[in-house]
């Protein structure tokens, strides 16, 4: 059985700092497909629409009858291992930093046979179930784990690669006057966080929740002014160093569309926390975070953004906020890109509407802070890029994959 991972000591300042290092990056396009679905915390593989035959690795074409009309979809996770090894020396820098590192031969229940990684509580031969992760280059790999939940499974030390859990990890989450930020300060101290750093815009006036939230004692706040250039620096340079994942729950939210917006100063106001307040944490903290993606146990992990699924497709109601979040999606796929040299995830938690006193007249379904600190945990822990809150952020996220010229429709009316 997999041992606890205990919380590192501190570090020794003059040791040096391991450089981060990528697996294979090579992936055909038709490979990728399969990464779009890990991203979301799917298994899926290769279906021939003709003959139903599944496959992997991906093709061109079916093996079976040749034909090339395929699709990938959701695959039975089931399996059995058939044989298995350790690598214990290796050519690529990645994984000779990591060995030894387990891997197997296993027959999926429908039917192909793939080599995959072994998490150390299967047993061989037996029974696994399969599941499909980002690894720290951000392409699909297959994992087989243990067909039922062990103790500290989530400690190996190869799924803990493909994950980015905050056990023993410290935290930065942006916002600490929100319900949701302290939701999620909450779920992150019962996950097993190290530290959990907690900004607070004007500190000086009193907030709901604040003496439950300074209770805790891993928990430290900080004044902190994401619209201010000068606010956001000065706390990298205190606490940057150590932060090895940060949260931004920050969001402005105002109502109204284009024509209907109160006044360019509530839209700037918008775009400067929700926009130019994502950037200015980049700025600040990304590069530390890139340069410490190697570093053992607490090693910099993930940048995760909560925001509104409308990032997707605007809904007038709220135009100017969802304008802004349309410019903090696109933010972040460039920022996915530059922090995978890394080796840190960058995710998305995507929302429908918040319970919360700017969208009482929005109708119901809507979303609770505990469900946005539940999922934002389940990200981290599962390392999925792209998660989706609530009914109506499901439901829009569905309909945008079919086609979003539809769902502008949809919403528009």
């Amino acid at each position: 059985m997999t041992d606890p991972i205990v919380r590192p000591p501190k570090k020794d300042p003059q040791k040096v700092t391991r450089p981060p290092e990528l697996p294979p990056l090579q992936r055909s396009r038709a490979a990728l497909a399969m990464s779009a679905a890990a991203s979301r915390g799917a298994f899926e593989l290769q279906c021939c629409k003709a003959c139903g035959a599944w496959m992997y690795p991906a093709r061109d074409a079916c093996p079976e009858c040749l034909s090339v009309d395929l699709a990938w979809k959701p695959a039975p996770d089931g399996g059995e291992v058939i044989a298995e090894t350790t690598i214990r020396t290796t050519v690529d820098l990645y994984f000779r930093q990591r060995t030894p590192w387990r891997v197997a031969m296993v027959k999926l229940d429908c039917g192909p046979s793939v080599v995959c990684h072994l998490h150390g509580d299967v047993e061989v031969p037996g029974r696994v179930r399969m599941t499909a992760q980002l690894d720290k280059g951000g392409n699909a790999v297959i994992m087989a784990l243990p067909a039922k939940r062990t103790p500290n499974m989530a400690d190996d030390p190869e799924l803990r690669e493909l994950t980015a859990s905050p056990k023993h990890r410290r935290v930065l989450v942006t916002d600490g006057r929100s319900a949701v930020g302290q939701a999620v300060v909450e779920a992150l101290v019962n996950a097993g966080a190290a530290l959990v750093f907690v900004g607070i815009a004007e500190p000086w006036k009193p907030y709901p929740g604040e003496d439950r939230l300074k209770a805790h004692e891993n928990v430290q706040t900080f004044a902190f002014d994401l619209t201010d250039t000068t606010s956001v620096q000065d706390l990298a340079g205190e606490i940057g160093g150590k932060t090895d994942i940060l949260i931004n729950t920050a969001d402005h939210v105002r109502p109204g569309g284009i024509l209907s917006a109160p006044g360019m100063i509530t839209a700037k106001d918008s775009f400067d926390v929700n926009v130019f307040g994502l950037q200015r944490l980049a700025q600040a903290f990304g590069p530390g975070m890139v340069g410490r993606g190697a570093d053992g146990t607490n090693s910099a992990a993930a940048f995760l953004d909560v925001l509104p699924v409308y990032a997707l497709a605007n809904t007038p109601d709220f135009g100017i906020h969802s304008a802004t979040a349309a410019a903090r999606l696109s933010m972040l796929q460039c920022l996915r890109s530059e922090m995978r040299a890394g080796g840190v995830r960058v995710m998305s938690v995507f929302t429908g509407p918040i319970e919360d006193d700017w969208r009482q007249p929005v109708p119901p379904p809507k979303v609770a802070p505990g469900q946005i600190a539940k999922a934002v945990i389940a990200a981290l822990e599962g390392g999925i890029e792209d998660s989706f809150v609530g009914d109506v952020a499901k439901d829009v996220a569905t309909r945008f994959r079919q086609d979003a010229k539809v769902l502008e429709r949809e919403l528009g009316a």
